[in-house]
């Protein structure tokens, strides 16, 4: 059923009828069965409140493989499996450039919404790609070589083919037109992540049962996140090493997330680690149980070399807690003032931020309430309606040139 969405987009030219119900397909294969991270936190969140606003779209949900549990169901919602699994380049190519467009035009499908970047080179259907960050290009050996390589060599095209650019942070988007010029005169929106809900401040009695679940009633650094050399771990440790060293406390390491990928150094230091009766390493860890880690922490530290955005600071600061962070452009969009940043990769300055933190309760606490403020900033639900409205925008546009077209 059409219904009147905007008459101020096109002036007044009674374009109301282009608003018609939509059929957006969806990328979805960091919303399979297994845990889901970064990526997937993101699309979830974004993706539910889109269906939730946009009561007259239907959507395609496509998967790379076989579903055993469904992220969000809704009757809007067609999920669908087609291979084959993007674990590699070339299954990746296959699936991007002729499995998955060959479900996209059977079901006409008005638009392809592309959350992970990535873009299909031979399809007519207009697409909005998301893109999170440059890994591939800013930190090229942090990648194993064949994925650096297909990046290289794919992610212009891929960009040029997108009908409409997001972005994740200001940050992410001066990377894009830096490292593509042609992108310099195009419009780049931005999507920017937000906390999700279950990340709330603990009382204090909850708070002395996590830390006795975990570190024996100790107070806790949290790093959270999955493994790999991106989050400079090594940084972290050897800054625990200086406050260990200096400070009689009882202060515990926890590094909450799965091992990912280049992790054989850094199990290697692990296991001969001076400190490592007060390192706790607990694997991924479930949503409900990260939301109570995350809350009982004395502070976060998010080390990582590169990032789009930074979840987990927001998510964190929701929950009441203090963060630390490297100074890249993105977490310092993202943290804004209610952060303490250091230098990323030197251990000496992060050690420094961490005693600044632990001998000052004041700025401790004028962290965590500047950082509950910083969290109210983001909101799934306006990320979703720009959104929203970028997609009936950019389909309003189509209908009216192929009008144009036929007249």
């Amino acid at each position: 059923m059409c219904e009147p969405k905007s008459f101020e987009l096109f002036g007044n030219l009674g374009v109301w009828k282009y608003f018609c119900a939509m059929r957006i397909a969806v990328t979805a294969i960091f919303l399979n069965s297994g845990p889901l991270e970064g990526y997937g936190h993101y699309s979830l969140e974004l993706l539910r409140k889109l269906v939730e606003q946009s009561s007259q779209h239907s959507f395609l949900f496509l998967y790379d493989r076989p579903i055993k549990a469904l992220p969000l169901q809704h009757p809007r919602i067609t999920h669908l499996f087609v291979g084959p699994a993007t674990r590699h380049p070339l299954s990746q190519a296959i699936w991007y450039h002729f499995t998955a467009p060959r479900q996209v035009r059977k079901w006409e499908a008005d638009i392809w919404l592309q959350p992970y970047g990535f873009s299909s080179f031979w399809v007519k259907t207009p697409q909005v790609t998301i893109v999170h960050d440059l890994a591939p290009f800013r930190l090229p050996d942090a990648i194993p070589w064949y994925h650096r390589w297909h990046y290289r060599l794919f992610t212009g095209k891929a960009l040029q083919k997108a009908n409409l650019l997001a972005c994740v942070s200001s940050a992410t988007r001066n990377d894009l037109r830096q490292i593509f010029p042609f992108l310099q005169s195009r419009q780049i929106s931005l999507l920017p992540g937000a906390p999700r809900p279950g990340f709330q401040p603990l009382i204090w009695e909850e708070k002395i049962e996590i830390k006795n679940k975990y570190t024996g009633g100790n107070e806790y650094f949290l790093v959270a996140g999955s493994i790999h050399p991106r989050k400079d771990l090594i940084t972290v440790l050897k800054a625990f090493s200086l406050f260990k060293s200096w400070q009689k406390s009882n202060m515990k390491l926890v590094i909450a997330g799965r091992w990912a990928w280049q992790n054989v150094s850094l199990q290697q230091k692990i296991s001969t680690y001076k400190y490592r009766d007060e390192l706790i390493i607990t694997g991924y860890v479930p949503e409900d149980a990260l939301y109570q880690l995350t809350a009982a922490a004395y502070a976060l530290i998010y080390p990582s070399l590169l990032e789009g955005f930074g979840l987990p600071i927001v998510e964190a600061m929701q929950a009441g807690v203090p963060v630390i962070a490297s100074r890249q452009p993105a977490l310092i969009e993202t943290g804004g003032a209610a952060a303490l940043y250091f230098e990323a990769g030197d251990p000496e300055d992060l050690y420094q931020k961490c005693l600044q933190l632990y001998k000052d309760e004041s700025l401790k606490s004028r962290n965590i309430l500047e950082g509950c403020h910083q969290a109210t900033l983001f909101s799934w639900q306006q990320t979703a309606a720009e959104l929203n409205r970028l997609l009936e925008a950019n389909i309003a546009s189509k209908r009216i040139e192929g009008e144009s077209a036929k007249s």
